[in-house]
């Protein structure tokens, strides 16, 4: 999903330290490098990855019947910047680290990770078989610098029962049409004695800010990363737009305090519960509620444009090699065997042979590699008698081709910070959406130059 970035202070601190020293003493970033060449016995220390699950696990086990000359180390745990950050700058990071994409801009801007061309031309990593979309999310000046795992779509998840209290048959829900969209969220949403009990319509502010500008017509970044959008009159008019169906519903700060309650991925799920009409979600959200609560009454549509087409914006992790990572041709040979098609579909027939024995619903695994989803989505993943979930792998998968991503620039987590703070200060009603924008603008452009755009 979209996330933040640095921190103004530390962030860049680490940077400065980054750029100051590391860099210079340490060999193959900006060689063409990235994995290369250098031994292929010895270590491999991973950083932001770990093994909750046979998805992780089989591939994990893979990569070492392949290569058990090769001592690997899973450092558990999330991505963390700032350890990160800190490990390149003393000249001391790991191998390969699993990162957010939407990140990775700010990074190969910064020298932080290497370029993989030659990782990818040495292990013949097939690139034509990820998405385009998740391609471009992690390329920069031209040069692949991650390669990408999962790919989250988000879709329109509808509780069936709120739809029936406003009269509407959830599957004609058509979000095209704004001003029928904004009927049907006040009609979804229930007060009681000044008291929130079911959310109408939460359009998921101020992370999917792009995916309504997208929407509108609008992207906020340039293509190529150099310039930005946000002044754009037509994501002004997205932005007032989806905070207007926040305030019509009480305002951000009730629908903060509602939300932050919720168990979104447990049994006891807003959907079950009767708590939201219908939100945007990454597809994870429906997976986890397969799994959790397979009977729950909901319909997955997807989100379209105001000219009715799907409109996905999509987001996911990377494998990364940092510079002066110790073993890059390791970490190579990690990344290819982390995200090629064979890994990803052995994982997901694991997948569906537990939640088989489990007796659970099973609605697949999305990832990256377009070629992997093929044979997930037509040979492995079959239908589970649960009308809501198998109508949702048919709309998951109608959307992945119209996924679309911010572009990368070396300012990725700056320009971030900018457009989600300038969507919070329309939520706070400290600002309107044009001035706001308009401000956002200036900072979002100077980071940009900044970074050498």
């Amino acid at each position: 999903m979209v996330g933040g970035g640095f921190s103004r202070g530390a962030g860049r601190a680490a940077v400065a330290l980054l750029v100051a020293g590391a860099v210079t003493a340490c060999g193959g970033v900006g060689s063409g490098g990235g994995g290369g060449g250098g031994a292929t016995g010895s270590a491999l220390t991973t950083m932001g990855f770990g093994l909750p699950d046979e998805i992780a696990s089989v591939r994990v086990d893979r990569f070492k019947k392949a290569h058990p000359e090769i001592r690997l180390t899973v450092n558990q745990g999330q991505f963390d910047e700032q350890a990160f950050l800190s490990a390149v700058a003393a000249g001391d990071p790991p191998d390969v680290v699993y990162m957010p994409r939407e990140r990775l801009g700010g990074y190969a801007a910064r020298g932080a990770v290497q370029p993989l061309e030659g990782c990818v031309s040495t292990e013949g990593i097939a690139t034509g078989d990820f998405y385009p979309a998740a391609r471009q999310q992690v390329t920069y000046d031209g040069k692949w610098y991650g390669v990408p795992e999962f790919y989250n779509s988000i879709v329109l998840v509808v509780n069936d029962k709120a739809a029936k209290d406003a009269d509407v048959d959830p599957k004609s829900i058509d979000t095209s049409d704004w001003d029928k969209l904004a009927a049907l969220a006040e009609k979804m949403n229930k007060v009681s004695g000044g008291k929130v009990e079911r959310y109408g319509f939460n359009p998921k502010l101020p992370e999917f800010l792009p995916l309504w500008a997208k929407a509108n017509g609008a992207d906020i970044l340039s293509q190529d990363g150099r310039t930005a959008h946000l002044d754009d009159p037509e994501v002004a008019e997205a932005l007032g737009y989806a905070a207007g169906l926040i305030d019509a519903q009480g305002g951000w700060s009730r629908l903060k305090a509602f939300t932050d309650t919720f168990d979104y991925f447990g049994a006891e799920n807003p959907f079950v519960k009767d708590q939201i009409g219908m939100m945007l979600t990454e597809q994870f959200l429906v997976s986890a509620m397969a799994g959790t609560t397979p009977d729950v009454k909901i319909t997955v549509l997807p989100f379209k444009d105001r000219q009715g087409r799907p409109v996905n914006m999509i987001g996911g992790n990377a494998w990364v090699i940092p510079a002066g990572a110790k073993n890059p041709a390791a970490a190579c040979k990690w990344i290819k065997m982390m995200t090629e098609a064979d890994a990803w579909i052995a994982a997901a027939r694991a997948r569906q042979d537990k939640r088989a024995a489990e007796g659970k619903v099973n609605i697949g695994t999305y990832t990256g590699n377009a070629r992997a989803d093929q044979v997930i989505f037509t040979q492995i993943v079959k239908p589970s008698g649960h009308a809501a979930f198998d109508d949702a792998v048919a709309t998951i998968r109608s959307v992945q081709d119209a996924g679309f991503v911010v572009p990368q620039s070396g300012a990725a987590a700056e320009f971030t910070r900018v457009w989600q703070d300038a969507a919070t200060r329309v939520l706070q009603k400290s600002q309107k959406p044009g001035d706001t924008l308009r401000q956002a603008q200036g900072e979002a452009q100077r980071a940009l130059d900044d970074a050498g755009n």
